[in-house]
């Protein structure tokens, strides 16, 4: 009765998938602007921290590295935005950031626990302050122009990197690649003993994450008139997307997406209305969210419908 009832919940899972796409789509025909914009950001932040699930959930490497993929991306916007097409400028963004982290993973994925998470968020300081020496004693300024275009046309862009992220997080997932990572992330010295290629394998999915948040950080470049290295590599976007991710939960591909959507609204209506104390609250809301949701939101979900369909189950 049990593999009857999930066999029928399979087909759901494609077809709501299918229906949350339609609806982000037809999105900006119907809202304002305002929710548009606002939209645009949560789909950022979105792309961001399944990125960042798609390595370091599996593996349990946490990487504070995503500020400087994704300012790779907007630097790449800014530079390439005059010459070439914005297809094009994205899609080197991405090859760019994904190139930086093969360099960076073969020198760094070998580090465990505390070191690793150092070393990658000294990246996004290392790039952040070379950039701005570069800019100030090198070219002079400090800063560049974007080649802007439309909130249409960067939401559009946006939602295609959303479906082809969550298309190959998928994939992945399901996959051979999936349960070495997680073979990786229980015990990585018995998935060397197996055959695994550890190293290869961490510095691949890492690349493959990070070309997704340069992919991101080169379309979002556009919607700013004015860059500079604080803009591009701002640390918060390294934070933010990990608290979103514990929050949603990792355990499933949705948790994240749970969790960017409702911090993305919360850090939006804590700016607007209490601005000198919206990071202390999202302080406050990550350690409850550690000490009282340790498998994140979509675990409590899991266990409260456990704790209804048991009871459902024993009344009849």
């Amino acid at each position: 009765m049990d593999m009857v009832r999930i066999i029928s919940k399979r087909p759901l899972v494609p077809v709501l998938s299918l229906l949350f796409l339609i609806l982000l789509a037809a999105s900006p025909l119907y809202a304002s602007r305002y929710t548009v914009i606002l939209l645009t950001s949560i789909l950022m932040y979105i792309i961001i921290a399944v990125s960042w699930t798609m390595f370091s959930g599996p593996t349990g490497y946490i990487s504070l590295a995503a500020a400087a993929f994704f300012g790779v991306g907007v630097y790449t916007s800014a530079i390439l935005g005059l010459v070439l097409p914005l297809p094009a400028v994205i899609v080197m963004g991405g090859l760019i950031s994904a190139g930086l982290a093969l360099l960076v993973g073969s020198l760094t994925l070998r580090l465990k626990g505390i070191y690793f998470v150092m070393f990658t968020f000294g990246l996004v300081e290392l790039l952040l302050h070379f950039i701005l020496w570069w800019e100030v004693n090198i070219t002079g300024t400090t800063g560049r122009v974007v080649p802007t275009v439309d909130n249409q046309t960067v939401y559009y862009t946006l939602l295609l990197i959303f479906t082809a992220l969550m298309a190959t997080a998928y994939c992945i997932k399901n996959s051979r690649i999936g349960l070495a990572l997680q073979s990786i992330g229980e015990n990585e010295e018995a998935a060397a003993h197996i055959g695994i290629n550890v190293t290869a394998l961490k510095i691949t999915i890492f690349a493959i994450s990070a070309f997704y948040m340069g992919a991101a950080g080169a379309i979002m470049a556009t919607r700013w008139t004015y860059i500079d290295p604080r803009i591009a590599f701002n640390p918060l976007i390294s934070f933010l997307p990990v608290l979103m991710a514990i929050f949603g939960g990792m355990g499933q591909l949705y948790g994240p997406i749970i969790g960017a959507a409702f911090f993305t609204y919360l850090e939006e209506i804590l700016i607007t209305r209490l601005p000198y104390y919206y990071m202390l609250i999202f302080g406050v809301v990550l350690i409850v969210a550690i000490l009282y949701m340790p498998e994140g939101l979509v675990g409590l979900i899991q266990k409260l419908w456990q704790r209804i369909s048991g009871r459902q189950n024993g009344d009849t």
